[in-house]
């Protein structure tokens, strides 16, 4: 447990790491980084943290946890340098990606929902299907069907004889993935990397263990952000005791 923020006795650099499950040399780092603010000194040049630092460190790993180290420590920089609104605006960034993060996955958990009857047979299909067979029951052009290939969307097959494509049911569903995030408006990058989920769980059910994990981790970053934010206001009331103390 970190120290009482209260306390206003003097912390040296092993106390201050203890307290915090840390080596000695990661709070120097730390300080030298700019994610503490500069320690005092004693007269024989030793370092003497208070409970100002015990404060900014509890801000800096309770934003690691949500943001990131690159994004935490740089708003930790910005806050001791007096640019709070330049830290605000990283972790403005950093909310901005998770909200990014969280839309993605329910456009896939909507289009595999969707997907789900089409795979169990109940609608008809174009398994096995040519081109544009496929792209008239999708509603879309051919050239958007090799568009898609092109990206590792879709992989049919050459027939042996004709060396026309042919769509077979993974590829039918791969499609009609695709079309469904498209109407959503994903970019091809994006949308090839979920269709290579589905294909490595082996079909839209068994991705299901990975959906609920990854939606595990967008509500984990989101409660950790939501801390984050909390020890961030107690670190920032801090400064401001301690400037008026010292004013």
């Amino acid at each position: 447990m970190a120290a009482n923020p209260q306390s206003a006795r003097k912390l040296r650099p092993v106390d201050l790491a203890r307290a915090h499950g840390l080596s000695a040399q990661a709070v120097r780092n730390y300080e030298a980084a700019g994610i503490l603010p500069a320690a005092e000194r004693t007269a024989h040049g030793y370092r003497v943290y208070t409970a100002l630092h015990t404060r900014a460190l509890d801000a800096f790993l309770a934003l690691l946890a949500g943001h990131g180290h690159r994004t935490a420590g740089s708003v930790m920089r910005a806050v001791n340098e007096d640019a709070l609104d330049e830290g605000l605006r990283l972790i403005d960034e950093s909310h901005a990606r998770l909200l990014d993060d969280r839309r993605t996955l329910e456009a896939v958990e909507g289009a595999l929902r969707d997907l789900v009857p089409e795979a169990a047979g109940d609608v008809p299909g174009a398994a096995g299907g040519f081109i544009g067979s496929l792209a008239a029951e999708l509603g879309v052009r051919p050239a958007t069907l090799r568009a898609w290939e092109r990206a590792g969307l879709v992989r049919p097959r050459r027939d042996p004889v004709t060396g026309y494509r042919r769509y077979d049911e993974d590829d039918v569903r791969d499609a009609r993935l695709a079309h469904q995030l498209r109407r959503g408006g994903y970019p091809l990058e994006r949308i090839a990397a979920v269709v290579a989920q589905v294909r490595s769980a082996g079909g839209v059910e068994a991705l299901e263990p990975a959906l609920r994990e990854w939606r595990d981790r967008v509500t984990a970053r989101g409660r950790a952000m939501v801390a984050g934010a909390a020890e961030l206001d107690a670190y920032l009331r801090a400064r401001e005791r301690t400037r008026k103390a010292t004013a």
